[in-house]
């Protein structure tokens, strides 16, 4: 059995497919959104992890295709406020709020905190179905601090907020290059290549 060269990643965010493709191209495998795929399903990620929710999407689009399905699921954790709103980072304040409301209302909750007292992470899982239904999830963090203001326009959602103290910079300020070394999705990415690699070595025609 040779690897199918396609891969259906579990999303509509063009900025995220974007960075994708840029992680993956080394692999020569077309990376298509489900829009592309001609794929459409509303999906309710009702997991309790992250990693729930990335298998959630990944086997729900994999029921439509014989490519390998990907799916991502990330969060912001932000140590002063009990780790939140972590895995209910998209539907924090509602899932139709803009970004800059949920940012200032984070900033908001860390007022006279400084330094290490703003510590904060983003996680990201990712999750892969093959062909053959088999199943894999790698997760990584990127470790920071929430900023005192949003700053920064190369980025989405929390970006502009979570500063990385090595760079002097937000996530939203990060040249694309620098977020996919660092990011808890570029470094997810990088180990899931790994993956894809294993299983094509363990499936590819002798």
């Amino acid at each position: 059995m040779i690897m199918t060269k396609k891969i259906v990643f579990a999303t509509g965010n063009a900025g995220k497919v974007k960075e994708i493709r840029m992680i993956l191209a080394d692999l020569g495998m077309e990376v298509l959104s489900m829009k592309e795929a001609g794929i459409r399903l509303d999906i309710e990620e009702d997991g309790t992890t992250y990693e729930e929710n990335a298998l959630i999407k990944a086997r729900a689009v994999a029921a439509h295709t014989d490519a390998i399905v990907m799916a991502d699921d990330s969060g912001l954790e932000v140590d002063a406020l009990n780790k939140e709103p972590g895995v209910y980072s998209a539907r924090y304040l509602g899932e139709d709020t803009p970004y800059s409301i949920k940012n200032a209302e984070i900033i908001k909750r860390l007022e006279g905190l400084e330094g290490e007292q703003r510590s904060a992470r983003f996680v990201c899982a990712i999750a892969a179905v093959f062909p053959d239904k088999s199943e894999v999830t790698t997760r990584a963090t990127i470790e920071g601090q929430i900023g005192f203001e949003e700053k920064g326009t190369n980025g989405f959602g929390y970006d502009p907020i979570f500063y990385v103290p090595e760079f002097g910079k937000t996530t939203a300020e990060l040249t694309e290059e620098e977020k996919n070394q660092v990011s808890h999705r570029g470094k997810a990415l990088e180990l899931m290549k790994k993956e894809l690699m294993r299983y094509e070595e363990s499936h590819c025609s002798k």
